[in-house]
């Protein structure tokens, strides 16, 4: 069974991301160590008491689509209720609108309990949170009074209309479409898919935020606009009145996340038949700029997604180590008990087990720091633009190497339990199924690393990711000041990535000054892992210094030692293999 584990949790925010500094500067406001950490061990105890043990509920049983209304698993409306109770919804909402203003550090590890107790339960939410952001940064005075306290207390649920069939990544290849009324309303018509917690019955009115085109608008994504679908149209006294004409027109069956309902939406087919047809929407923003609108809650979601990975490999690697502690298999040199050894004894288990908690508690680094940038950004003062321009910078490292960990780090879960955990009555295979969405939904992995390379690295003009580098090095610095043995050659090998960061950032941003933007692209996915591994090495290497202890040199020395190595032939794969993906390309394309 998961425990949160509240302690890491805790010492990675203050003394690797910077929670404890911003405190003592007052950047936060009136948060103290002490609050965060009554919030940080309540919601643990929430985690592990209360959404664990439907965990395997939800997967088993689903949710279930009858007459375009979706049932949640056995106790998870009740599970909704409580949390919801609980104020959870509410953490970094504005205080206007009931929220407690908390900062996206407490937030981000909230999301990561959540979803390790359940990822399937962990996502609703989480989209509720990005459109609460959304409307509180876009929306008429009118449509937050109306809509924001709902969502912030979490009686109302929100959810992100992006996809089409034709249209997944591309936006531009949208349909859906707005034509406006005479009332100042619009009316919506068209089909979304794999909309998370499009409907449900956790509560009484959905949120929609739905991207559509208006007629007679520029092409491309210059003419999309951002709209306000509500399930049940509100009265002007607040109550609920009659049904909008969206439903639910489909549930998907998915490899993992089962509980979580994904559902096919369909705005104005003729559902509510009572009226003229077209969903009635409400425009958030301006005409033709939805998609600056959605952004707003899409970065909000990409570091979610990226705790989810973070979450799932934290559950695999409980899951893992118990039963390896457990599991009596063969002769181990260092056992010195009766019968066969615990497999933990294993070296090569080993290998694993501390594969699958360097690899968690690097990723959990880097999007704690992302977290931290985001809180240093909100709050403004001189240095706004510095720390925007950070969380910029780490967004898709979290995300990309977060989910990407959550994969690898439940396979190898599965691959410690051996034919057990092929079997579903451990729950290692579970844990792996429903991770392996999280690279694929808010912007795919892939996407993450053109973003990164295109968007990110011009950043000040060019210049703030050497800095990002400059800082990480200072850091190797202390390391090899230490003189602390346990630390082996954790030094060099973090100067060696370190070495190899810059000088593949430089070739990628030479590529990019000379327009070989398709060779840039060859070499991005690469470019995030090898950046991803060196920060995270390197924030290993600040916990153990941090820290002081044994225990904590000797995981980041076996990082720095069995992971650093990656990222020489990281670089060579970006300055010379991008010939080989143009070259041998084309014989992938058909016709």
């Amino acid at each position: 069974m998961y425990r949160a584990p509240v302690e890491e949790i805790s010492f990675t925010l203050k003394h690797v991301a910077g929670l404890k500094s911003a405190i003592e500067e007052g950047v936060l406001g009136d948060l103290s160590e002490d609050l965060a950490d009554a919030i940080l061990h309540e919601a643990g105890r929430f985690s592990t008491e209360e959404v664990a043990p439907l965990r395997e509920i939800g997967d088993r049983h689903g949710a279930v689509l009858k007459d375009a209304a979706v049932t949640t698993p056995p106790g998870w409306k009740e599970l909704y209720a409580r949390w919801r109770e609980g104020g959870w919804n509410a953490l970094q909402a504005p205080e206007e609108y009931g929220g407690q203003a908390l900062p996206a550090m407490l937030g981000v590890a909230a999301l990561e309990m959540w979803n390790s107790a359940s990822m399937a339960f962990g996502i609703g939410p989480t989209l509720t949170m990005g459109a609460v952001e959304a409307l509180d940064k876009h929306a008429s005075d009118e449509l937050k009074r109306v809509y924001l306290e709902k969502l912030v207390s979490g009686e109302w649920m929100g959810t992100m209309n992006l996809t089409e069939p034709q249209a997944g990544s591309d936006l531009a290849a949208l349909r859906t479409r707005a034509e406006r009324a005479a009332d100042g309303t619009y009316r919506i018509f068209g089909q979304k898919i794999f909309i998370t917690y499009g409907e449900h019955d956790f509560t009484d009115n959905i949120v929609h935020l739905v991207l559509a085109r208006l007629p007679n608008e520029p092409a491309g994504t210059r003419g999309i606009s951002l709209f306000l679908v509500p399930k049940f149209l509100v009265n002007e006294d607040g109550s609920l009145g009659a049904r909008n004409d969206a439903f639910c027109s489909g549930l998907e069956h998915k490899l993992g996340i089962h509980a979580s309902p994904t559902c096919t939406m369909i705005f104005g087919d003729g559902f509510a038949r009572d009226r003229e047809p077209g969903a009635i929407g409400w425009l958030i923003g301006e005409e033709n700029r939805g998609l600056a609108c959605m952004f707003t809650m899409m970065n909000n979601a990409r570091l979610a997604v990226g705790i989810q990975g973070v979450a799932v490999a934290e559950a695999a690697f409980q899951k893992a180590l118990a039963y390896a502690n457990e599991r009596r298999q063969g002769k181990a040199s260092g056992y010195q008990g009766d019968g066969m050894a615990p497999i933990v004894y294993h070296p090569d288990v080993q290998r694993n087990l501390l594969s699958m908690k360097a690899l968690t508690q690097a990723a959990r680094a880097i999007c704690y720091s992302c977290a931290h940038a985001a809180d240093r950004a909100r709050a403004g003062g001189d240095d706004a633009q510095h720390w925007q321009e950070r969380a910029n910078l780490l967004t898709p490292i979290a995300k990309a190497f977060s989910t990407d960990v959550g994969v690898d780090v439940a396979s190898l879960g599965v691959q410690v339990h051996g034919g057990m955990g092929f079997i579903e009555e451990t729950g290692a295979a579970q844990l792996l199924r429903d991770a392996r969405i999280a690279p694929i939904y808010e912007g795919t992995n892939g996407i993450q690393a053109i973003d990164l390379v295109t968007r990110k690295l011009p950043q000040s003009g060019g210049e703030h990711i050497f800095g990002y580098i400059a800082e990480l090095g200072e850091i190797v610095g202390n390391v090899r000041s230490s003189n602390l043995a346990d630390f082996g050659r954790t030094a060099n090998e973090l100067d060696d990535a370190l070495d190899d960061f810059s000088s593949a950032t430089r070739y990628l941003q030479k590529l990019l000054a000379d327009g070989r933007m398709d060779e840039a692209l060859a070499g991005a996915t690469p470019y995030l892992r090898l950046f991803a591994l060196a920060a995270g090495g390197a924030y290993l290497a600040q916990a153990a210094l941090a820290d002081g202890s044994e225990e904590r040199q000797l995981l980041c020395r076996f990082f720095a030692e069995n992971f650093l190595g990656e990222t020489q032939p990281l670089k060579e794969s970006i300055i010379e293999g991008s010939a080989s993906v143009g070259a041998a390309g084309k014989m992938l394309i058909a016709g």
